[in-house]
């Protein structure tokens, strides 16, 4: 089974580190909400849809922000408690990067769950 979040974050962590301005990724509902949480904390210039009738992608503009970004596997479940301590374990540092998690109110960061005192389940992390 292919893993369309995790490839996607390895070439935009590639692309990256290459010093590359644009790259591109196969499109599907996970990834697009997750390109949609990098794109509001800044860590995206833009990224859009394209279709050409047999499959479908996203053309992402880099800005050069992000070191580090990957999947976690397997989905762990985090209790509303948890967060600093999950953010601990996956982050370099406080306030240096974050975690993207999955809850019952859509695809957001782990600082969002942590405000609205509700847990979920980890999908990503980025700094």
């Amino acid at each position: 089974m292919v893993d369309h979040l995790a490839d996607a974050l390895n070439t935009i962590k590639t692309h990256e580190i290459a010093g590359q301005e644009t790259c591109t990724v196969r499109s599907s509902r996970i990834v697009g909400e997750v390109l949609n949480v990098l794109k509001e904390k800044k860590y995206l210039k833009e990224f859009k849809k394209m279709d050409d009738g047999r499959k479908a992608w996203f053309e992402i503009e880099l800005d050069g922000r992000i070191n580090d970004c990957g999947v976690i596997k397997p989905r762990f479940p985090v209790k509303r408690n948890e967060w600093a301590r999950k953010e601990e374990q996956y982050i370099p540092g406080v306030g240096v990067g974050l975690l993207i998690v999955s809850t019952s109110e859509g695809i957001m960061t782990n600082i969002e769950a942590e405000e609205k005192k509700i847990g979920g389940r980890l999908v990503a992390y980025v700094y």
